[in-house]
């Protein structure tokens, strides 16, 4: 997305369980630091994931994210070269993401970028309700399982 003439990159992490966004963050470049934020940004025991997949980005072939998942005996696994389906829940969850926030809303700083995008991964945790959730929220969905 633009904050006025220049593009800025969201991360979010997605639990797969439940389609919640359990960690997240906003930058100016797409880079493993973004990462590492979004991952810093986990409110759960980083002990309770266990696989952390990605697409082949750069920016997660990283020593520093490497080290994080590897201290905290998380498995990783990248996706298949050629190979969309491995992130077809991540792919739909970032075109609700554009369809929802990032072409409804403008931007002047990254500082509203980022108050307006805690707000959202707020509303799309504990009010988007999902048919492959049986019509709840991410959040309630994990709390009544």
């Amino acid at each position: 997305m633009r904050i006025n003439n220049s593009w800025n990159y969201l991360c979010a992490i997605i639990d797969l369980y439940n389609r919640e966004i359990i960690g997240y963050s906003v930058g100016k470049n797409k880079t493993a630091e973004l990462v590492k934020e979004a991952i810093q940004r986990i409110n759960r025991p980083l002990s309770d994931i266990k696989i952390f997949h990605t697409d082949r980005g750069s920016e997660f072939k990283n020593k520093e994210i490497d080290n994080i998942i590897s201290a905290f005996g998380i498995t990783p696994s990248l996706n298949h070269k050629g190979c969309p389906y491995h992130n077809a829940v991540a792919e739909a969850t970032y075109n609700i993401i554009k369809t929802e926030f990032v072409f409804e809303e403008k931007f002047d700083t990254l500082q509203e970028l980022s108050l307006k995008f805690f707000d959202y991964v707020n509303r799309y945790n504990t009010k988007r309700i999902y048919g492959s959730l049986g019509y709840v929220s991410p959040v309630d969905f994990r709390q009544n399982k």
